[in-house]
């Protein structure tokens, strides 16, 4: 079987279901580039990174990782088993975060065409979640899709979740009194005809709760303030380690939990403030006593909301000047 990476239909395919990942603001800072018909390289666009929110390329590198996931997807589905270097060459190549492989035809497993069948389905959802609780069989399903990709997911007990809230409003105060960080947020939430940030109608209503369990981005529509769920399920996805290597795993075992909670009709949104600031000020990382702390997601049952605007493929291709710049290094 010819290899997805050989030809233009194949390669289209990939760059379409990488493009449809999760990225911290919608910012989707990938390029993908094939070399010699044979490889599949995921490189990091520095022009999308947050340099004043992420400092040290931690976001940027769990939302290639996201993308990495969509394409080894594609891949499988495509009849192959991908085959991924994290990292080739990370002195001379900081910007090449991954290389991809394909081993001779191999049939996909159900499971693996069950996700990428989800893959233009998933959404982060800003709405108020009903109070039905997620039951444990699927909270279970959701730890090992992330454990298979080498992080842990903590379901967290209702006092920790209420302390947590507490702690990312502490966040919000803060990040709210810094100039950089809200001029780059403002950069990443305008509102007109764009292909990439958050327009108003994926930000979601104003929350009349205190603390609120979404992020409020300050600006909204029309809508008055409305209560969200009494008691919001949160988790937190960790990691052993805190580098590079680890963010990438952390960005593709956030999204194979993702599409695994879209099979399952569970929503997701995100509550990343406290890291942010934690990334921003150099400070220690705050251990969960399973690793060091990704992602903080709040899971539940979420009415049906449009997606956040994509680029098109064919700007997701890596050009080489961009590839070369040393003086964006990540």
């Amino acid at each position: 079987m010819i290899s997805p990476f050989a030809t233009k239909r194949g390669f289209h395919r990939l760059l379409t279901a990488a493009g449809q990942a999760p990225s911290v603001l919608n910012t989707q800072p990938w390029r993908l580039e094939v070399v010699r018909g044979e490889v599949a390289e995921l490189l990091a666009d520095p022009d999308r990174r947050l340099r004043v929110s992420d400092p040290r390329g931690r976001s940027l590198h769990v939302s290639c990782g996201a993308a990495l996931f969509n394409l080894r997807l594609a891949v499988r589905t495509a009849g192959h088993r991908p085959l991924v270097w994290l990292l080739p060459n990370a002195v001379e190549e900081p910007l090449l975060l991954a290389a991809v492989r394909v081993s001779p035809f191999h049939p996909a497993p159900a499971r693996a065409r069950e996700l990428y069948d989800r893959i233009g389905l998933r959404r982060t959802n800003r709405e108020p979640f009903s109070e039905r609780r997620v039951p444990e069989h699927v909270l279970a399903d959701l730890r090992r899709a992330a454990a298979r990709e080498g992080a842990g997911l903590a379901v967290l007990d209702r006092p920790v979740a209420a302390d947590l809230l507490e702690h990312v409003a502490i966040a919000d105060d803060e990040l709210a009194r810094d100039g950089g960080y809200q001029a780059e947020l403002r950069a990443w939430t305008m509102s007109g005809n764009r292909r990439d940030g958050l327009p108003s109608y994926v930000r979601g209503p104003r929350c009349a709760d205190d603390p609120a369990p979404v992020r409020d981005f300050g600006a909204h529509s029309e809508r008055e303030p409305v209560h969200f769920e009494s008691r919001p399920q949160l988790a937190v996805l960790t990691t052993a380690g805190d580098g590079p290597l680890d963010w990438l795993r952390a960005g593709q075992a956030l999204q194979r939990l993702l599409l695994t909670a879209t099979v399952h009709g569970i929503s997701a949104s995100f509550l990343n403030q406290p890291l942010d600031l934690r990334d921003m000020r150099r400070r220690s990382d705050p251990h969960h006593r399973r690793g060091h702390v990704q992602m903080i997601i709040r899971l539940g049952y979420g009415p049906a909301v449009p997606r956040a605007p994509r680029r098109p493929a064919a700007e997701l291709v890596a050009t080489a000047p961009a590839r070369i710049r040393e003086d964006c290094a990540v």
